[in-house]
């Protein structure tokens, strides 16, 4: 037999612990965090530099870091192996049946394999390669050898091996153990049985082979159905996603090794740290005469024995003692190093909230992925903002919704607004839609109840606004507030709400008693009202019949939607610059000076979302390139360039009028991304992504959970003392629309699959 060992560099961790400098992009494997290459770097070098014998390389990574691998790694040389490229991470044991299977198909049964992880740090290249060494005969005999540290400190943050007293550096393992507590640790440490587990393995392809058809032979089949179904080309061997996924998730320890029978230990000669946490980067790293490893842009005084890393920008830190401090352009994780195998939880944590801070490295030039943000949003929404909105947001005491809340999630005492009341039954019975699980039955039923009982006119109308305690404060009838209600009865309607249809049909007949202008040219803004006219009103009466046509199905709404759209077509839309009108004489010419000039970019979205689902219902194709010109007029004049976001109201000739940002433009431009992309034009996935990931930026992140930051000035600020309730709609909306649109796409960095090609050589 040659003197041939197979060498497999397991490269899919995330190295969470190292976090937020590690990530699933860009894991700790990548990194440079000792000065002299990546830990992958020198898991090559180390494998390359075996004195005597034969040893080619084979790296199983993940395929998201294909490209990464072949153009870092694979120039350095891995003397005829080649990269392996999992869809998806299965764990070790996934990782070592294949690794197994390949080396059986490409040099035999009895060939030796050696497996390591990428992301250890061992101090010399030749003391690696004499342990390796040592633990051949017992391989070659068929036993499945590790390699155990001795360990230096009682450290909890490893598993444990226990072997026999009188055993040398070649030893029979009585047992292993789960990383321990602090006093198991130091008792382990004491005892001068136990070493530390370094996850290095080394045995024969039919050892393994018979291992696991003996105790997890799903593993074995699974694994194997997918290796021949591989496709290999020049730049590696790609595994088939649908049959690789399969595989059970498990570690290699649990699904064999903590049951084999032969199984040998060797005593490592050389250093060894895995550099899993901020404590054993401090452990391993120069320091200055204070103890401190400061790396990056820092300044530091007064601190003692601490780990403290900037990533592009300046990091100051005064007076901490045995403290980690990490620095990246989205995050800083500060905590005792002593704790730092606990940055486990707070990923997990983030990574159920969908943060993708876990996930993505910043970075300008990265493609954005289809549905990153479904986890994110789907989280944000249901579990916290919905949650908080259907309890605090609820005055149980008076009947109806909050107008606003404090960012402390205290209610303020202001009038409620019939809008807002509105558009509350609204989001409560589109979550409801949604597969929300919460009371929605029971809100719709609170709100409808408070409004029709304390907010209709002795004509049947909708007064404007209530005190907190449900009396009148403004009993004007307003069409923008008909037009909220309307829409919120459609959804009730449609969650089957008993009331809701008799009073929309009650509410339509005041509509066209009151508010429908004479000559059937749009709506009044109030009963009688000749003076100034908007069109933000017929926009919103435009939504609320095209609901109710949804909902029921009756050409009666298309055709007062369609109505709405002539509107839009002979006096709302400047075909000339592109712009929609806001403000109107009675005779809809534009307002003279700056009213008639005043655009707002939130209501351009808004419209364009809503002229393409007219057009899908209605068949007028033409609106689709209206609809498209709204959204580049949006863009190209109405954003603020600095942060990306849309101004509250800007000229036809683009010159910001008011310069705040607030929360719904942002919203109704993640919708009008939706409505747009697929419609023919330009692919507008990465805009959808890109417009979410600004909302959050921006409006929801900075705030306490479940609220937002409605207004942002032109710097960037911060500037809201409060959080308004009828912005919910808007948040509702977007983000339910972005689910449904992105549906499907949760898994990112997919590539798909080819047909198997076979398993020819590639010789890197």
């Amino acid at each position: 037999m040659p003197d041939r060992i197979v060498s497999f560099v397991m490269s899919g961790g995330v190295g969470s612990r190292l976090w937020p400098l590690s990530r699933e992009d860009n894991p700790k494997q990548f990194h440079d965090l000792s000065g002299d290459g990546s830990m992958l770097v020198k898991t090559v070098r180390r494998l390359k530099a075996r004195p005597t014998g034969d040893t080619p390389i084979q790296l199983i990574a993940s395929e998201r870091h294909a490209d990464r691998i072949l153009s870092d790694i694979v120039p350095l040389g891995l003397n005829g192996g080649r990269p392996i490229f999992e869809p998806v991470g299965r764990n070790t044991a996934a990782a070592v049946a294949l690794a197994t299977l390949i080396t059986i198909y490409e040099y035999g049964h009895d060939t030796l394999l050696l497996v390591v992880p990428s992301d250890h740090e061992i101090s010399t290249e030749l003391k690696f390669w004499e342990t390796v060494e040592s633990g051949r005969f017992a391989a070659e005999r068929g036993n499945i050898v590790i390699f155990g540290i001795k360990p230096t400190h009682p450290e909890t943050g490893y598993g444990y091996i226990e072997v026999a007293p009188d055993g040398g550096v070649v030893a029979a393992v009585s047992r292993f153990v789960e990383k321990p507590d602090a006093e198991t640790a130091q008792h382990y440490l004491s005892s001068g049985r136990f070493y530390w587990n370094a996850g290095i393995f080394l045995f024969r392809a039919e050892t393994m082979r018979r291992a696991l058809l003996e105790f997890r032979p799903d593993i074995w089949e699974t694994a194997e159905r997918a290796f021949r179904a591989a496709r290999t080309d020049v730049s590696g061997t790609y595994m088939p996603r649908s049959l690789y996924e399969a595989i059970p998730s498990v570690s290699i320890d649990y699904a064999v090794v903590e049951k084999a029978r032969e199984i040998t230990m060797v005593a490592a000669t050389f250093g060894w740290s895995d550099l899993g946490s901020w404590q054993s980067l401090l452990d391993a790293s120069p320091t200055d005469r204070d103890g401190n490893v400061m790396v990056g842009d820092v300044v530091a005084m007064d601190c003692d024995s601490c780990y403290l890393r900037s990533q592009g920008r300046l990091l100051t830190v005064i007076g901490m003692k045995d403290a980690a401090v990490v620095a990246t352009a989205d995050a800083v994780f500060v905590a005792p190093v002593s704790h730092s195998q606990n940055v486990r939880k707070v990923v997990e944590q983030l990574e159920k909230s969908g943060r993708l801070e876990t996930k993505l490295t910043p970075s300008e030039d990265r493609v954005i992925i289809s549905g990153s943000w479904r986890k994110r949003v789907k989280h944000w929404l249901f579990d916290e903002t919905l949650p908080l909105w259907s309890t605090m947001g609820v005055d149980y005491v008076h009947g109806g919704f909050h107008e606003a809340l404090s960012f402390d999630g205290k209610p303020l005492g202001k009038p409620k607004r019939m809008r807002t009341m509105a558009r509350q039954i609204y989001a409560f019975a589109v979550a409801k839609e949604r597969g929300w699980t919460g009371p929605a039955d029971e809100l719709l039923d609170h709100g409808i109840k408070f409004i029709a009982s304390h907010g209709r006119t002795n004509r049947g109308g909708w007064v404007r606004a209530l005190q907190p305690s449900g009396s009148v404060s403004d009993p004007e009838e307003d069409t923008y507030d008909h037009s909220c209600v309307l829409l919120a009865l459609a959804h009730a309607h449609r969650c089957g709400h008993p009331e809701a249809l008799r009073l929309a049909d009650e509410t339509l007949d005041f509509i066209d008693t009151h508010l429908e202008d004479a000559s059937l040219n749009g709506f009044l803004e109030t009963p009688g009202g000749k003076a100034v006219r908007n069109s933000n009103p017929h926009m919103h009466m435009l939504e609320a019949f095209l609901a109710w046509y949804n909902v029921t199905g009756e050409r009666s709404y298309l055709r007062r939607a369609a109505r709405v759209i002539d509107l839009f077509r002979c006096h709302f839309f400047d075909a000339e610059s592109w712009t929609l009108g806001e403000r109107f004489d009675p005779d809809w010419q534009p307002l003279p000076g700056t009213d008639g000039q005043w655009t707002e970019p939130g209501h351009h979205f808004e419209w364009a979302s809503l002229l393409v689902d007219f057009s899908l219902l209605s068949g007028q194709k033409d609106l689709v390139p209206l609809a498209r010109k709204l959204y580049s007029s949006a863009i190209s004049s109405g954003l603020n360039r600095a942060t990306g976001l849309a101004y509250a109201a800007v000229s036809r000739n683009g010159i910001p009028l008011d310069r705040f940002s607030r929360s719904w433009p942002q919203c109704e431009a993640v919708k009008a991304a939706c409505a747009l992309d697929g419609v023919g034009g330009p692919d507008l996935k990465p805009e959808i992504e890109a417009r979410v990931a600004r909302l959050f930026r921006w409006h929801i992140d900075p705030a306490p959970v479940g609220l937002w930051i409605d207004r942002i000035d032109e710097k960037g600020r911060a500037a809201a003392t409060e959080v308004p309730a009828s912005i919910f709609y808007h948040l509702v909306t977007a983000l339910i629309q972005y689910l449904d649109k992105t549906e499907g796409l949760v898994e990112a960095f997919a590539k798909p699959e080819a047909e198997n090609s076979g398993l020819a050589r590639v010789y890197a």
